[in-house]
């Protein structure tokens, strides 16, 4: 078992007794720090904390209770150390008396080993949960960037680089993959400017109907074709004064690009139907997931226009490149996914949340919010688990555990080593005691890595 991040802080004047304790949680991981008695202890929590107190009550130089009450006062709840009381002149009132000071637990000696195990197991779940509620409000407190979060340095540096060319007039353009929210990104540059006040209109170029488009865009006169029975104004007239989003222009065909290109230079349209052109003052927002230099190569798209567009470039990072920043993502759409489907799910149990924060996301924060949506919608407790995640998070999770173990060179020669070829059972054993040994034992990984489940690796080991 690997070690415990925090060590156990164990307060014992028996020394025997302190030993036997040691040996015990060592086993279990531990790594157990021994203060014989109450100035030895406060002089180590001075500069370090623990994860659990294990104190007796009577010491040389004073009551453990003493060190229960100022381990109270000095940590906040949500980083104070579990507490357990041991004593072998135990009492009701005393239990009572520990427990109300903010003990965890109190055990009478002589001490039940199981009993004390088990008790030092509940205490740490305990503390894990309050760290999880804690770090849960602290990134529920985040108020995020007009309604874009994430605190990894590529998302701080977008936000500063949005404030930035808000302040200027010219168009923007901004790339990334799909799902990494660009039309947010627009929102927040719309809100940031000083035509926040203004209209804020998107329009998705690849969303409506070649033969409709111009009129979309430029409105179009009375009587202009067949079924425009009234004057009706175009998206550059709508937001006049304001943004107008043109998402995905990659898609949108050479002769609208080339009236698009004029009412950036002058600000002039001319809709459909119409002699007289109209002066429009709108700041255009141009999106694409496509590279827009091989669609000039292709043809496909006009070079000026281009470079009119690309005066102001904001690139949104994918999700891969902000690890950081899946917890907070993963633990707001639980929060909005829980509202919506009314039900209570508070958090993510710790394998299920390190299979999120590993997964690179190729469909970026869509694919998180609708993975989180699927995992609430299939969870009946109060935390997400690993069988409520998609198959594909947890294949990427073998297949990376699988790269690791390849890295090592592991000697295929040790599956053959014998006088005679083995038999299929016989190889299958080699086999997991080779995984089991790459990953130092570790029953949890090697399970994982060979694609079974931890009662199945068990029931192989015993048969061997």
């Amino acid at each position: 078992m690997p070690k415990q991040q925090l060590p156990l802080l164990l307060v014992e004047d028996d020394q025997a007794l302190a030993q036997l304790i040691v040996d015990e949680l060592e086993t279990q991981g531990w790594n157990v720090v021994v203060r014989n008695d109450l100035a030895g202890a406060r002089g180590w929590l001075e500069t370090a904390c623990p994860a659990i107190i294990v104190t007796d009550l009577r010491l040389p130089d004073g009551n453990g209770m003493e060190l229960v009450k100022r381990t109270v006062s000095r940590f906040a709840e949500e980083q104070r150390p579990g507490i357990i009381v041991i004593t072998a002149f135990g009492s009701v009132r005393q239990a009572v008396e520990a427990l109300q000071s903010g003990a965890d637990d109190f055990l009478t000696k002589p001490l039940d080993l199981d009993h004390f195990q088990l008790s030092v197991k509940r205490v740490m779940d305990t503390r894990r949960l309050k760290d999880e509620l804690f770090h849960f409000r602290q990134l529920s407190k985040s108020k995020g960037f007009h309604g874009i979060f994430g605190r990894s340095r590529a998302m701080r540096s977008l936000f500063d680089q949005i404030r930035i060319i808000a302040r200027a007039q010219g168009p923007v353009l901004i790339t990334g993959e799909s799902g990494t929210g660009k039309e947010l990104v627009a929102k927040a540059l719309h809100a940031e400017s000083d035509r926040s006040t203004g209209p804020f209109l998107a329009v998705n170029c690849a969303g409506i109907p070649q033969e409709l488009l111009e009129s979309e865009f430029f409105g179009h006169a009375a009587g202009a074709f067949t079924g425009a029975n009234k004057a009706r104004k175009g998206l550059l007239q709508e937001a006049h004064g304001g943004s107008l989003l043109l998402d995905e222009i990659g898609e949108m065909p050479l002769p609208l690009q080339a009236k698009l290109l004029r009412a950036l230079q002058d600000g002039s349209i001319r809709p459909v139907g119409q002699d007289k052109e109209e002066q429009v003052e709108v700041r255009i927002i141009a999106a694409t997931h496509r590279d827009l230099r091989q669609k000039i190569e292709e043809g496909c798209f006009r070079e000026d226009l281009y470079y009119r567009l690309e005066t102001f470039t904001l690139s949104v990072p994918p999700l891969r490149e902000r690890e950081e920043d899946r917890e907070l993502l993963a633990l707001r759409f639980l929060r909005q996914m829980s509202a919506a489907q009314g039900k209570h799910v508070s958090g993510f149990t710790e394998p299920a949340l390190s299979r999120i924060k590993h997964y690179a996301f190729p469909g970026n924060v869509r694919e998180l919010q609708n993975v989180i949506e699927r995992a609430v919608a299939f969870c009946a407790e109060d935390r997400i688990q690993l069988e409520h995640l998609p198959s594909r998070l947890l294949d990427a999770y073998i297949a990376q555990e699988t790269e690791a173990v390849s890295c090592k060179n592991v000697d295929e020669s040790k599956l053959l080593a014998g006088p005679m070829l083995p038999t299929l059972d016989e190889l299958q054993k080699r086999y997991v005691r080779m995984i089991l040994e790459e990953v130092d034992g570790n029953k949890r990984r090697a399970a994982a890595l060979l694609g079974i489940g931890r009662r199945t690796l068990y029931r192989w080991i015993d048969d061997d």
